[in-house]
Formats: C-alpha cells, sequence, structure tokens
C-alpha cells in the first residue's frame, strides 16, 4: 500500500462514504467525514430496506466483511417471502440462503446507518455533521448522495401487532413501473410504494396499496407515520469530479431495476478507498467490479417496462419455481437476453431516467418535498 500522510475528506456519511472511512482507517489513513445533516442517517425514517445478497456469489456480509467492513448493526436474514402480480395471484418465493438483509435505515439504534457510523468513530475517524464543506484539501471522495429523481418512494412506518413477514406486489396500479412492499419485523413495519413514473399521483397510489396489503396480508397499523425517499441511476464517464472521486448515488451507482442500491453504493465507497491506498486507477476499478452489473440492470428495467404486466406475471412463476435467489443472480449479471437489449436500453436511457410528468410546479411528491429542499 502507498502511505498517505495527507487527511482524506469524505463529503457524505451516508454508506458509501462511511465504508470508504472505515476501509481507509483500517490502513492507518486520517479521515474526515463531513456531512450536512445533523445526524447519521439523516436522509431516513428509521424504514426498513433490504441489502441484497443476490448479485454476487457470495453471501455479501462476508464481502464486506473481508474489505474490513463488519456487520455492527441489526440485519435479519430473509430466505421466504410472498409476492403478488397484478391479478393479485400470489407466489410463495423461497432460496437456500438469504435473498437480502433486513435493515433499518435512519438515526435509530441499530440502523445500517448508525452502525456505520460508530464502526468509523471507534477507529478514529473525526464526523463533522452540520458541516458544509465548500472546498477540499488534498485526497477527496464525494458521497452527497442522489441529486436527482428517477424514482421515489411514499409510505409509512409505523408499530404493529402482525407477525414477521415480508410481501411485494408488481401492479401498476399500485406502484407504475414499480412495486409496492410491506415489510414487518418485531412490531415495527414498513408500506410503501416505489414508483418510477406518475409521481405528482403518489397520493393514489399510495393509498391503493394500503387498501391492497389490507386484504392480502392483513395489513393492520400502528402510530403511522409518513415517510418517502428518491433515487437516481445514471452511468458516469469516470466517477471523478475534479480529481476527486465520486460514490454511490452522487455517481449514480445504484440498481435500475428495483433499487437496491446500498450493495453497489458500498463496493463503490471501497474500491474508492483502494484507490486511495494501493494508488490504483479508480475509474478502472470500478468499471471492472460495478460496470457490468449496473448496464444489467439499465437493461433489466428496459426489459421490465417492455414486459408489461403480462411478462412480469410469467417471470414471477419462473422464479417462484425455483431458488430465488439463483434465478435473481442470472437475472442481475449480463444475461443472453440483457446482452442482447443492452445497446438499445443504453440508447433508451442514455439521459436520466426523471419522470417527465413531474414539472414540480404545485407538486407535494417525495422528490419536490424532499429532493429540492436539501438541493
Amino acid at each position: 500500500m502507498t502511505a498517505n500522510l495527507s487527511t482524506t475528506e469524505i463529503v457524505g456519511a451516508g454508506p458509501a462514504g462511511l465504508a470508504s472511512a472505515i476501509v481507509l482507517a483500517r490502513a492507518g489513513q486520517k479521515v474526515v467525514v463531513h456531512d450536512r445533516r445533523k445526524q447519521a442517517g439523516g436522509r431516513f425514517h428509521n424504514d426498513f430496506q433490504g441489502l441484497e445478497n443476490w448479485s454476487s456469489e457470495g453471501n455479501i456480509l462476508e464481502e464486506f466483511s473481508s474489505a474490513g467492513i463488519e456487520a455492527s448493526f441489526d440485519h435479519t436474514p430473509v430466505s421466504t417471502g410472498q409476492v403478488f402480480d397484478s391479478c393479485g395471484q400470489a407466489y410463495s418465493i423461497n432460496s437456500s440462503e438469504p435473498l437480502y438483509y433486513l435493515l433499518r435505515r435512519g438515526d435509530a439504534a441499530g440502523s445500517l446507518d448508525n452502525g456505520l457510523l460508530s464502526q468509523a468513530q471507534d477507529l478514529g475517524v473525526t464526523v463533522k455533521f452540520d458541516s458544509h464543506i465548500k472546498k477540499q484539501q488534498g485526497p477527496a471522495i464525494l458521497a452527497i448522495g442522489p441529486r436527482t429523481a428517477d424514482v421515489i418512494a411514499v409510505g409509512y412506518v409505523f408499530e404493529t401487532d402482525m407477525p414477521d413477514g415480508n410481501w411485494i406486489c408488481f401492479d401498476d396500479n399500485l406502484a407504475p413501473l414499480g412495486y409496492a412492499y410491506l415489510l414487518i419485523s418485531g412490531g415495527r413495519g414498513t408500506v410503501a410504494t416505489c414508483m418510477f413514473t406518475k409521481f405528482k399521483q403518489q397520493s393514489f397510489f399510495l393509498e391503493n396499496t394500503i387498501t391492497f396489503f389490507e386484504a392480502k396480508a392483513d395489513l393492520k397499523m400502528k402510530n403511522p407515520k409518513p415517510m418517502g425517499g428518491y433515487g437516481n441511476f445514471r452511468l458516469p464517464g469516470t466517477a471523478v469530479q475534479g480529481g476527486k472521486l465520486v460514490i454511490g448515488e452522487h455517481a449514480g451507482f445504484q440498481d435500475s431495476l428495483a433499487g437496491f442500491g446500498m450493495t453497489y453504493a458500498i463496493r463503490s465507497g471501497i474500491l474508492a478507498a483502494r484507490s486511495l491506498l494501493e494508488n490504483l486507477d479508480y475509474t478502472i476499478l470500478w468499471k471492472k467490479e460495478l460496470l457490468p452489473l449496473l448496464q444489467t440492470s439499465i437493461a433489466n428495467r428496459y426489459l421490465f417496462n417492455l414486459a408489461g404486466q403480462w411478462g412480469r406475471r410469467i417471470a414471477l412463476s419462473r422464479i417462484a419455481k425455483g431458488d430465488a435467489r439463483k434465478a435473481l443472480h442470472t437475472l442481475y449479471n449480463p444475461w443472453w437476453l440483457s446482452q442482447l437489449a443492452r445497446p438499445l436500453a443504453m440508447y433508451r436511457y442514455k439521459t436520466p431516467l426523471k419522470d417527465k410528468s413531474c414539472d414540480h410546479h404545485n407538486c407535494q411528491c417525495v422528490w419536490c418535498e424532499h429532493g429540492l429542499a436539501l438541493a
């Protein structure tokens, strides 16, 4: 490793930025992390999210551990679930290994954000909140999160007496070009619609989502509180900006198919740290490790939109017949149909996937409420 006596500054204390900080600190580097918010996880509402475990051959937590990032946060392995198609037909999904790990995002004890923060601070990383740094001196990594909205999620976090479980529905009447989901664990729950278009109608689709899960999963909420978020997808040219390394959703590293982007974000943070420590070209690193997955996710998004509700129903029935993790692993890595569709998909999505139905005027969508307010 190349010795570096300078302090590395990281802008953004999300998973990507903290992952970089942890890897650098374990190598003996001085690291200062700046974040404009007042605490870790400030974008989120202590809602449940999934850390996918299917894009790589091995276990994702073991992959992170091998890079020096320990699972110092609550994480519940999920291997089974129920998926609905647009006709309300239920499919049981099963896997011999965890499909994903259920995490909480926000400032609560045990959340991913606080777990990574504590780990970084224990290693000597200085984290400065409410810090609006304008210029970085020396080596720097930029990780300020999504800057545009290509997908929004809107819903509720709540308390419940329901047993643990997870449900998802692919129906454009609940989540246009996306999916609605219900996650329950330990007396807490998150229900939301994840929408790729028609942002201005979020209230209508959320109401449909609640009604659907009340009927299909006997949804019962206590003390519901609104939650929302947004994400962006794009393929950067270099992911280097003014000589600074750009990681996570700031660079556009996201899963364009379903928005399971935490894995890509943390991986990009690890790669940026390796680039600085080993004097390696960051662009070459991420293009080798992430570009095939990112291109496949864009091709899969194109195929998902093209397939329509009928095509998605066929895909669900096939996934339900075997090991779901193996099926998703095949889907998320380059496969014959995604490779065939990729040129068309790249042409179709050479510009951001922004929703043309939202002009951000007289709008109360999640993007307008949260994104523009923080821009």
